[in-house]
């Protein structure tokens, strides 16, 4: 559930107290762990961490506006998230948490960089640490940048295309016939 709050004292307050300490025991240990360059604050409506405009200028390709985000903690509807960007769409580091979680003895229930849970006794604190603290600022941002261009189709290709369906488009259009007399 996407909360409203405006600052992360706001949202805490507004989590029922069991909720509230689960939030705040994950919160310490993303804190705890934080490399230099990355700031917390809220964003898209939960706890945000994420790198400032200050250290990354053009921000979040879906929202420039935005700081580009690392991770999130928020309370859902049915369950507490943590949300991982440091693990989405990196096979080695994703491989290494999951193999960390597994080791922990407890259940994973995780999407893409979603990890789910209930109560905080479900989280291996230690390898949500450990998570966060293996991505300095700058390897996230370089990661962030290949995945974006490596996405990207070349600027020549897409004129051309445009260039051509402006082309085809043209060449669909026909001059009017002129008009036959009917034959009675």
């Amino acid at each position: 559930m996407r909360s409203d709050a405006k600052t992360i004292d706001a949202y805490l307050v507004g989590l029922p107290s069991d909720r509230r300490e689960a939030i705040e025991a994950v919160r310490a240990v993303i804190l705890d762990n934080l490399p230099t360059g990355y700031e917390e604050g809220m964003q898209y409506g939960m706890i945000g961490y994420y790198i400032p405009h200050s250290l990354y200028p053009p921000g979040y390709h879906c929202d420039p506006k935005q700081p580009l985000p690392f991770a999130g903690l928020a309370s859902q509807k049915n369950h507490m998230s943590i949300y991982l960007m440091c693990i989405y769409g990196n096979e080695e580091h994703e491989a290494w948490f999951r193999e960390a979680w597994a080791k922990s003895g407890k259940k994973l229930d995780m999407g893409k960089s979603c990890v789910r849970f209930k109560r905080i006794d479900d989280v291996p604190l230690k390898v949500i640490g450990q998570a966060i603290k293996r991505v300095p600022a700058r390897k996230f941002i370089e990661r962030y940048e290949s995945v974006i261009n490596s996405t990207r189709k070349p600027a020549t290709k897409t004129a051309a295309k445009t260039t051509r369906k402006k082309v085809s488009k043209r060449s669909r259009k026909t001059t009017p016939k002129p008009a036959t007399k009917r034959r009675s």
